[in-house]
This record gives C-alpha cells, sequence and structure tokens, in this order.
C-alpha cells in the first residue's frame, strides 16, 4: 500500500485482472495477459487521484474492475469499509448508486434511440430517485442545468449535440443516482482541445459543490496536473509511481515518470524548466509475456541499472514524504 489517507473511501489491494490468451481454431489457452497486474492504493473522500501512463498500459481496466463493470481476477477492492468483489447482484446495485463513471467516447455510451430525457429518467427510475413521473422529469431538468445545458433540451437526441455537450450528458447521467465517487476515464481524450478546458472545469465544480471524489483517468499528464490530488502512474499493469501532484511534477522518482513528463509540449523548444528530454527506445513489451524483474528494464535509459533490475522485481517504497516509486536505483531522499 502507498501509506494511510485519511477518511479512505476506496481501498484497492493487489488488484489483478488477467484475461487467459487463446490461439489455434480450437481456441487453446496458451497464456495469460496480465492487464492490471497487482495494482494497490487507497483514496480518500473528496480526493482527486490522477491515474495515468501510455495507451495499453492497464488504467481503464483498473478502473472498470474497481466498479465491477469486468470482473477482477485478484485482489481486493473496499469501498466505504465493504468488500466489492464479495458483493451479490442487489449489493452490486446499491454500491452503483455510490460510484459511477463517465466513458471516454461521449457518443458510443449514449443510446441514439432514447432522449436525453428518457436516458436519465431512466436512471432515476431504477435506482427509486426522483419521486413520480413528474419529479423525474423535474430532476432531469435540474440534471442538465447543472452540467451547463438547458431543461429543454431532455427532448433532443445525442446526435443533436457537439461532442463536448455529449460528455456533459455523459456526466449528467453518471450524477443522476447521486454517488459519492466517479471514475473519469480519458473523459475529454476524444474532445476537442478548446472543449476540455471547459470540462474539466466543470469537474473540477461538481466536485467542490457536490462533495465527489474522483479516480481521474488520463494518458495526458498535462491535463491530469489540473485536476488531480496525488497521480498514480502506471505501465505494463502495474503502478511504478505515487506521489502528489506537486511532488510528481516537480522532482520524479521513477525513469518512466521522468520520460512522460519530457514529453509534454514545450512552448520554448529549449525550455530546461520541465527537465531534459528523455527518449524511450524500443516498444511497450505485451503483457501476455512481460520481462522478468523490473517490467520497464528494458526501455530503462537510467545508467544506472544492473542485473538486479532484470532479475527482481521493485516493490514499491518510499522515496520521499508521500512519494512511492518502483524502483531499485531511485535512492530515498
Amino acid at each position: 500500500m502507498t501509506g494511510s489517507r485519511d477518511e479512505a473511501l476506496l481501498q484497492v489491494n493487489d488488484l489483478e485482472m488477467h484475461f487467459p490468451v487463446r490461439r489455434g481454431a480450437l481456441g487453446r489457452n496458451e497464456g495469460v495477459l496480465r492487464a492490471v497486474d497487482g495494482v494497490s492504493f487507497e483514496l480518500a473522500r473528496g480526493e482527486t487521484l490522477g491515474l495515468v501512463g501510455e495507451s495499453g498500459c492497464g488504467k481503464s481496466t483498473t478502473g472498470r474492475a474497481i466498479l465491477r463493470l469486468i470482473e477482477p481476477t485478484g485482489g481486493s477492492v473496499s469501498f466505504d469499509g465493504q468488500d466489492v468483489l464479495s458483493m451479490d447482484a442487489r449489493a452490486v446495485r446499491a454500491f452503483r448508486g455510490r460510484a459511477q463513471i463517465v466513458f471516454q467516447d461521449p457518443f458510443s455510451s449514449l443510446n441514439p434511440r432514447l432522449t436525453v430525457g428518457t436516458m436519465l429518467e431512466e436512471a432515476l427510475k431504477v435506482h427509486g430517485l426522483g419521486g413520480d413521473a413528474a419529479g423525474r422529469r423535474r430532476r432531469t431538468g435540474e440534471l442538465l442545468e447543472l452540467v451547463g445545458l438547458r431543461p429543454e433540451h431532455a427532448s433532443r437526441y445525442p446526435h443533436e449535440f457537439s461532442g463536448g455537450q455529449r460528455q456533459r450528458i455523459g456526466i449528467a447521467r453518471a450524477l443522476s443516482v447521486e454517488p459519492e465517487f466517479i471514475v473519469c476515464d480519458e473523459p475529454v481524450s476524444a474532445l476537442d482541445v478548446s472543449v476540455q478546458a471547459q470540462v474539466i472545469n466543470l469537474l473540477d465544480d461538481l466536485k467542490t459543490e457536490l462533495g465527489l471524489t474522483y479516480l481521474f483517468i488520463a494518458h495526458d499528464l498535462s491535463v491530469v496536473e489540473h485536476v488531480s490530488d496525488r497521480v498514480a502512474v502506471m505501465y505494463l499493469g502495474r503502478i511504478v509511481e505515487v506521489a502528489t501532484a506537486a511532488m510528481l511534477y516537480a522532482s520524479p522518482r521513477h525513469p518512466y515518470t521522468r520520460a512522460l513528463l519530457s514529453a509534454i509540449p514545450r512552448v520554448h523548444p529549449g525550455d530546461r524548466s520541465q527537465g531534459d528530454i528523455v527518449i524511450l527506445e524500443g516498444d511497450v513489451p505485451s503483457a501476455a509475456d512481460p520481462p522478468a524483474g523490473c517490467p520497464f528494464h528494458p526501455r530503462c535509459p537510467f545508467p544506472g541499472k544492473d542485473d538486479a533490475c532484470r532479475s527482481s522485481v521493485p516493490p514499491l517504497e518510499l522515496k520521499a514524504p508521500d512519494q512511492w516509486a518502483a524502483c531499485l536505483k531511485a535512492d530515498p531522499s
């Protein structure tokens, strides 16, 4: 674990999501793809934890496994003291009233055959919220206003909205059941840059107004910097660094984190405020055939890597106050 958080709402311990690799006409099982491979973290009430990494590192799978949209193959998830993975169907429904998700693609996540009002009212009805039909319609108008739309938009279909407006509808749907915790699964990556800031500001305002807790999943560190209290960096199914946002951006300990930060576009090419540019060689290894030892060692630019890096899987260790890194060569300060 990466330290005890005050008033922890969510606790994730050694979460695993392994998928069988099948090949051939008979679909023989020839191995395991370790999409999530022993992820642990805690999330305090009212906190935003940014979860970042390259595409395919297991970020979205982690978020969906926590909500049991897919069933984890190992580990434990505790939400407000309740064991999420042992819940029956009835308990899972109650849990979904407290924990929701905003998906990456605001178009494919909305039913094109239903009006916005019908979608929102359906969510209210399933969870027994909003009272009678008139109450649900009134609540639908309130939700749309809450996300910056108008009540009359309830009669429109998803294709009649822009991408940014559709994402606002997705946020309204998540808020309809009055959750405490929301997984934001790359909520702005499919939007124009000009719209991203508007949606990020909306999420930030809603967090303050409604007392929400976020797991904010993204691959863009420049986006995560502005919304997160802490940041967890994933590589090949594992968390390799966790720190407060200020500390991680100012003094990253893991070489992979340094590489991600150096990839943030610079206004001036010669600007050294973000540190030296780090160029990684090679491709991300396959999660079906990860390297022995540190999963990052085949691409690691650190000059001091040695045989220990190739043979030992480094644990997350405290390197500085509230900063953890899984690197044998990242010395504590």
